[in-house]
């Protein structure tokens, strides 16, 4: 409801994601020059890979790491403890929310346009786009997750401004947004390959653009699920241990 009463952030926005798209485009078009291939995709598919790459962002971003922040820092948490509801549950559904209208009011009309602007191959077999849907619905948990990790670091490190920046800018790297993970070298690829990262952009990126085929493809989903019911175990133990550390600063 915000973004709609606030129409030009929301056009703004989608303005700003191709020229994302474009910015990228461009960049990658100079680095490949004559070459046909790079890092195991075409022109074609890394054109493709950025641009549902930075679209599938606008449905996994959240900034529910700075809001527990907040909320810890001005003791307004204290009130969610008593209520009859899971804090994180609310949390993931605000953001899965606010999520689901970025994917049909940025992504859509986003995509539309660097269709339009740029050569980008849609996968025309529906199993493709089903897989990478749900591939797309893990992404947004195990980012939500790392989020909701690095918020509530805020009850033991009381400012944690400096490490949500670091997150940020982690997950927008290793993540394969800004460079897909194939073109890493060796050793920081496999580095890649045992955390959490590569499974937000990278993994979907390479399914949607036909990089990832065939029994592959599942291998991939099985990687972000690992990782999802993995990053349960430090969100459930940070959160028993948080409840008996609250405190407020100041008001």
């Amino acid at each position: 409801m915000m973004m709609l009463a606030y129409r030009v952030n929301y056009y703004s926005g989608i303005l700003i994601y191709a020229l994302n798209i474009g910015a990228y485009y461009f960049l990658w078009k100079a680095i490949y020059g004559s070459s046909e291939t790079l890092g195991g995709m075409t022109v074609t598919q890394m054109t493709t890979y950025v641009a549902v790459s930075w679209m599938a962002r606008a449905f996994y971003f959240n900034n529910l790491d700075r809001e527990i922040a907040t909320e810890i820092r001005d003791g307004s948490v204290a009130v969610q403890f008593i209520r009859p509801y899971n804090y994180l549950v609310v949390k993931m559904m605000q953001g899965f929310g606010e999520g689901l209208f970025r994917l049909l009011l940025f992504s859509v009309p986003g995509m539309i346009i660097a269709s339009l602007l740029f050569p980008v191959q849609l996968p025309k077999e529906p199993a493709v786009w089903a897989v990478f849907m749900i591939m797309m619905f893990f992404s947004f948990l195990i980012n939500s997750q790392i989020n909701m990790l690095t918020g509530l670091f805020a009850f033991f490190v009381e400012n944690n401004e400096g490490m949500m920046r670091m997150k940020r800018v982690a997950v927008d790297l290793f993540s394969g947004l800004i460079i897909p993970v194939s073109l890493f070298p060796g050793f920081m690829a496999r580095v890649l390959e045992w955390l959490p990262f590569q499974a937000i952009t990278y993994l979907p990126g390479s399914v949607f653009t036909g990089r990832v085929t065939g029994a592959a493809v599942y291998q991939a989903m099985f990687v972000q699920f690992v990782w999802f019911a993995v990053l349960i175990v430090p969100i459930w133990w940070m959160w028993r241990k948080a409840r008996g550390r609250l405190f407020v600063q100041g008001g």
